[in-house]
Formats: structure tokens, sequence, C-alpha cells
């Protein structure tokens, strides 16, 4: 009974907000451009390749702010900053239509990536974080786990209200949401709570090792460049995957077959992580994750598309997937401490956004000049540099032995 209470009442019920919200935010500002920007393009006469432009535009803009989004988070708290956030989605979404001309929609663009700035999983684990403290992981396990229904809802529905709306229309609805659903609960049922965080004091002699490592260094470096290239594994595979099985001989039916296997691999993983938290490391779990990937990419360089193969590979790279981003979370409140967690995974965010924004393009570079066998092992060796970087990283206790 406490614990429905919490979930209700108490601090708890952060978990239940944030794991509504991201399904919503996902489902709006990440999902469907790959199914409105062909009409909103088509519509203005401009080039499917100008239209992504916007979308990529986002996504820099977000990477720019994360770290000031995350330090206004552990001031101030979720609920301005994120529904101030959503409130910025919500007039770029209701200005998307009426964006004919290209400074415009570049600056509705410029909106929805305050949006994502302070809408997504950073922003929601610093806020969890200043709520929890040290103890968020479970917390941030759960909303991601939600969070990975987000493309199952948002596909769907995008789907639909295209159908019987129109492009204009879609966005005027994404509008709604974010405007009368998202920003409210943000604003007013999000809770207050802040966790009792530890106080720095100066260490002397006979003084306890540190606890935490300070956000800086050589630690620090390998952690943000192993999500860095991460996010660049992940962004350009899923972005040319279906180009890539249709280039191999899978038809379309048979592609997106496989494509759709990656979100309930993600959230299988999750789930798992979610009963076994007490009972796994976050550095070995993520260092377990990258190994994954770069299995799956050698077995389909060795074997060959087939729909078999493929179905492997889309069901390792989810399940690997969906612990990496839990491991986003979790491994830098492990390491550096809840004190201005949310300033330091900002930090960490910027550059994987930032390659993120690119990777598709890069990826169709090489997609369209390289053989696919030679992409598939690029994309082994990338993820076993992720893994070196993992190895590298010594957590606090690691220190201290």
């Amino acid at each position: 009974m406490t614990a429905w209470r919490d979930l209700v009442f108490g601090p708890g019920r952060a978990v239940v907000v944030l794991a509504l919200t991201q399904i919503l935010t996902w489902g709006i500002l990440i999902y469907p451009p790959v199914l409105t920007m062909p009409l909103l393009t088509a519509a203005h006469g401009w080039s499917l390749a100008f239209g992504m432009a916007g979308f990529t535009l986002g996504l820099v803009t977000s990477g720019l702010l994360s770290p000031y989004v995350g330090g206004l988070i552990d001031r101030h708290g979720g609920n301005v900053v994120m529904a101030s956030g959503a409130l910025a989605g919500a007039l770029g979404l209701a200005l998307m239509p009426v964006a004919m001309h290209p400074v415009a929609y570049f600056a509705c663009w410029l909106l929805l990536g305050t949006a994502m700035a302070t809408n997504l999983y950073d922003p929601a684990f610093a806020t969890l974080t200043r709520i929890f403290g040290a103890n968020a992981r479970r917390q941030i396990t759960f909303v991601t786990f939600a969070g990975g229904f987000a493309s199952t809802v948002g596909w769907p529905a995008t789907h639909l209200l295209l159908a019987k709306l129109g492009w204009q229309g879609t966005y005027l609805t994404f509008a709604a949401v974010f405007a009368f659903v998202v920003a409210p609960l943000h604003a007013f049922a999000l809770p207050r709570h802040v966790a009792d965080m530890p106080v720095s004091v100066p260490q002397t002699a006979a003084a306890p090792a540190q606890a935490f490592l300070p956000p800086a260094g050589a630690a620090f470096l390998l952690l943000a460049t192993a999500f860095a290239l991460y996010s660049f594994i992940l962004s350009g595979v899923t972005s040319n995957l279906l180009a890539l099985l249709d280039r191999g001989g899978l038809g379309a039916a048979e592609a997106v077959a496989v494509g759709a296997m990656f979100g309930p691999a993600q959230v299988a993983s999750r789930l798992a992580d979610f009963v076994l938290a007490k009972r796994t490391h976050p550095l070995w779990i993520a260092r377990g994750a990258v190994v994954l990937v770069a299995s799956a990419f050698a077995l389909l360089a060795l074997l060959g598309v087939s729909f078999p193969v493929a179905a492997l590979f889309a069901i390792g790279f989810g399940a690997a997937n969906g612990v990496m981003t839990i491991a986003r979370g979790a491994l830098p409140l492990l390491m550096f401490g809840p004190v201005g967690y949310g300033r330091v995974i900002g930090r960490i965010a910027r550059p994987a956004q930032f390659v993120q924004a690119f990777a598709p393009f890069v990826v169709a570079s090489a997609v369209q000049t390289l053989p696919d066998r030679g992409v598939l092992v690029l994309g082994a060796v990338a993820a076993l540099v992720v893994l070196g970087c993992f190895l590298g990283i010594k957590t606090p206790g690691d220190a201290r032995r």
C-alpha cells in the first residue's frame, strides 16, 4: 500500500510521469520525421535532404544546450525546465505548417531542438537523480523501459494522423499534446522533492577515499568518447539498415519485419536489467552490450544478408541498445555521483548528439561507395573501439583497490 501511495503522492510519482512523457516526446520529436518529411518537403517543393537538414539542426541545437539544461535542472528541478522546453516544442510544432520560408522552417527546428534538450532521456535522468540521488538507477531503468515503447506508439499514431488529418493537422495535433499534456505534467505533476546530496568535504590523510571521481580527466573523456562513438554507430545503422538489407537481397516486407524486431529486443533487455539491477554493474553491462554489437556486425559480415541472420542482427543490436541507454544514465551517476549530475550528463550528451546528427549522412555515403561487407566490418571495428574505451574506465571502487 505504501508503494502505491508513493507512486501517486510521493517522489515515486516522478517515474510514472516521466515514463508517460518519454513515450510522448520520443514519439513526437524523434520518430515521426521519417513519415512526415516526404509530405512536408513535397508540399514546399524542397528536397528530402533539405528537409532532413532541419532535423539535423534540431539535434545539433539539443547538443549545444544539453549541459546548460542539465545545470538548470540541478538548480531548479525538472518542473520549470522540462515544462518550459515542452512549450517551446509546442510552438515549433504549431508553426511548422505555416513555415513556408526556409528561414522560418529552420527556426521551427531551433525550437524543436530546445524541446529535445529539455524533454528526452538526459533531462529525465537529471530530474530523477535530483529527486532520488545516488539511488536513481532503478527509476532510470523503469523510465527507459517505458520509453522503449515510443516507436511502437509513435509510428502507428503518426501514420493514422497523416491518413486522417494530413501532415499539417498531424503537426498541430502534436503541438496540442505538447502544450496540453506534456507541459502540464512536467509543470504540475512532477514532484519537487530533492534528495539529500552528500556534502563535499576536504580530504585529509585520515579521511576515507573519495566516493566519486571528479567529472574530468581520462575517465570522463573515455566515457564521453565511448557514448559518442556508440551514438554514431546507432544513428548511422538505424537510418541505413533498410537500405543495407535491400541491397543484400531481402524483400521490402522482410526488411520491415527485421526492423520491427529492434524495438521488442530493446524493451526485453531493459526489463531484464530492471529485474537484475541490484546484481549487475552498469560498466560490465555496457561492456557486454558493445561485445554484442560487435558480434552482430561480424555475424552479418561473415554470413551475409539472409532473413534469419538479419533477424539475429536486429535482435542483438536492439538488446544491446536497450541496456546502453540505461548505462548512459547509470554510469555517470556511479562514477561522478549525484551532485551536479545534470550538467555532467549534459556534457556527455553534447558530443553524442553532434555525431548522432551527422552519422546518417556519413554512413549513407559509406554504403554508396563501399561494399556492404566493408561497411559491416567498419561497424564491428568501431564497436571494438567503444569496447576499448569502456575497458579503460575504472570506477571509484576500482581506484581504491
